[in-house]
């Protein structure tokens, strides 16, 4: 198996990193008023938000991808589990939809990888 040229594998972790931060940011800060009732659209932008946040590992780095997924999804329940503290609602829900998109993310990257091989 061939690695990925380094600079690869800098631009993916820096681009974790800051999709990391910026999921952070939006999902902690503080919401003004009543939380909004379940919206498939508050789900789905959870789902995009961690499909996003292991792609580019998963393009770079698949097998450790698989091994972090865990990390990823732990993430996930931590900002639920803080959300709270900030004025924000904390929802298994979103929790859920945060692991199918870790899930959705892994497998995008693996085709995008397999994909890309074959070129």
């Amino acid at each position: 198996m061939t690695r990925p040229a380094p600079f690869s594998l800098r631009l993916a972790h820096v681009l974790t990193l800051a999709l990391a931060l910026g999921i952070l940011v939006t999902t902690l800060w503080p919401s003004h008023g009543h939380p909004p009732p379940f919206t498939l659209h508050d789900k789905v932008l959870h789902l995009l938000a961690f499909a996003a946040l292991i792609l580019p590992m998963a393009v770079t780095e698949p097998r450790r991808a698989l091994r972090l997924a865990p990390v990823y999804i732990a993430f996930g329940a931590a900002i639920e589990v803080i959300q709270p503290a900030c004025g924000r609602g904390a929802e298994w829900l979103d929790l859920l939809s945060d692991a199918l998109g870790v899930g959705l993310g892994l497998a995008l990257g693996w085709g995008f990888r397999a994909a890309f091989r074959r070129r």
